[in-house]
């Protein structure tokens, strides 16, 4: 088969994949967790992080359109080792986010089957591992299939019930219903004194990781250098819209200390419909989100491997790795990652409550990526000096003092999301806070020497 016909991704494909991989409508319980002050985190949050990111990543990808991503930006500016380091913090991030993103779909099939259930570990770990391994089977038929199914996921079950999410908080305010939060302006902007407000911005952040992560399939997009900006663009503006709108609806119907991680999207959907006699929609509603949710994985189950399979053309990994079938999917990656994702997975049977592992694994899958993103910046800063005659399509204004600017504004969000990383939100009402620490300290430093090791020991 020939590159060109490789090429299958064009602009709406593309944002299809970028919208259903950052835009989730998992996220919405936990930022709605904030009231109505979550506008000005998100807005600063949007300034802080996602605009950077996705300027940084519109001229990175149209200036080296080729198939790897981040791995191949970084490997640019700082070598091979540095290169899989960044390309194995993508990766391993998402291996620790896969359980809470999968035990949301888990509780919305709980919630429509037996609301008790989404508290029920074994039930949540058995979807968990159902869902997965049969979404690494699709990836196994290569990119064509993996994006049908991201474009139906997306359209069915992430635009659809995040539209009328945001079209039920409208007609709950208009309906003069009672709301849980207020839209003063004292309530709009944040609590100077609240210990929480940097964790609230930590949360947002979150919200807005994997913006960059179309940008592994270059070889499967027509016209990428045109392409990748346009698609960014457009996914920064919907996401941004959806995401404050989605969390103010749930947050204007469930009262704060009501909110569940797991099950708080359908808690509000049902509060919505049987406010309208219509509690029959909210199975059918359910059976979407699912669809969306299992879009969102199939993003993730893919796209870092792209990347770490580059790597491991470049002497990363051990040969084993480079295997791929004739739909040109890597499947030792594939098949080690579900196996890995696997054992992860048990961590539900072993924390004591669902909200505390759902938080856990997503602060240290954050921290992670974080790691990542500060690489990128990072090369995006210095390829400008190393490569200042590379042809770039897309160019941040204001030349290197413009780069410097956007990317120092990325790197130090990055920073300070690392940091407050380790501080859980007081709602979660964490027993042994040194116990917390300990296990996300733990976490981040293994995951750091690991793939130190392997770089170091592996790249000439």
């Amino acid at each position: 088969m020939n590159n060109s016909s490789r090429r299958t991704l064009n602009t709406f494909a593309l944002t299809m994949i970028t919208i259903s991989s950052v835009d989730s409508i998992r996220n919405l319980p936990s930022t709605a967790l904030f009231g109505s002050s979550l506008i000005f985190f998100f807005l600063l949050g949007a300034v802080l992080f996602l605009i950077p990111t996705a300027l940084v990543s519109a001229e990175l990808s149209s200036s080296w359109a080729q198939q790897g991503g981040v791995y191949v930006w970084v490997r640019e500016a700082f070598g091979k080792k540095i290169g899989f380091l960044a390309i194995w913090f993508q990766w391993i991030e998402n291996v620790f986010w896969y359980p809470t993103i999968l035990s949301f779909i888990a509780g919305t099939l709980a919630y429509i089957l037996s609301p008790n259930l989404a508290n029920n570990k074994f039930f949540l770990v058995s979807v968990i591992l159902i869902v997965f391994w049969s979404i690494t089977l699709i990836n196994l038929y290569g990119m064509r299939s993996s994006a049908l199914l991201s474009n139906f996921s997306a359209i069915t079950g992430l635009i659809i019930p995040m539209t009328l999410i945001i079209g039920l908080g409208i007609l709950w305010i208009t309906n003069h219903h009672p709301l849980q939060i207020t839209f003063t302006t004292h309530a709009l902007l944040p609590n100077a004194h609240d210990s929480n407000i940097w964790v609230s911005l930590t949360g947002i952040i979150l919200s807005f990781c994997g913006i960059e992560i179309a940008t592994v399939h270059a070889a499967d997009v027509k016209n990428p250098q045109k392409t990748f900006p346009k698609s960014l663009f457009y996914s920064v503006l919907f996401i941004l819209f959806t995401l404050i709108l989605g969390s103010l609806a749930i947050a204007i119907v469930l009262p704060k200390n009501q909110i569940s991680l797991v099950a708080g999207i359908m808690e509000a959907f049902t509060a919505f419909f049987q406010a309208y006699h219509l509690a029959w929609i909210v199975p059918i509603i359910g059976i979407l989100l699912v669809i969306g949710g299992i879009g969102g994985v199939n993003n993730w189950t893919i796209a870092p491997l792209k990347g770490l399979l580059i790597s491991a053309e470049d002497g990363t990994l051990p040969s084993l790795w480079l295997k791929e079938n004739r739909f040109f999917a890597p499947v030792s990656l594939l098949i080690g990652q579900a196996l890995f994702v696997t054992l992860l997975t048990l961590l539900f049977l072993l924390l004591p409550s669902i909200n505390e592992s759902y938080w856990l694994l997503n602060a240290l899958a954050s921290q992670l990526y974080m790691l990542m993103y500060l690489l990128m910046f990072a090369a995006g800063i210095w390829l400008r000096f190393k490569y200042p005659a590379q042809i770039r399509p897309y160019k941040i204004p204001g030349g290197k003092w413009g780069i410097i600017l956007v990317g120092g504004v990325g790197i130090v969000a990055c920073l300070g999301t690392i940091i407050i990383g380790f501080f859980p939100p007081e709602i979660l009402h964490i027993p042994d806070l040194f116990d917390y620490e300990l296990i996300i300290s733990s976490g981040l430093i293994a995951m750091m020497i690991l793939p130190i090791l392997i770089g170091w020991l592996k790249t000439p």
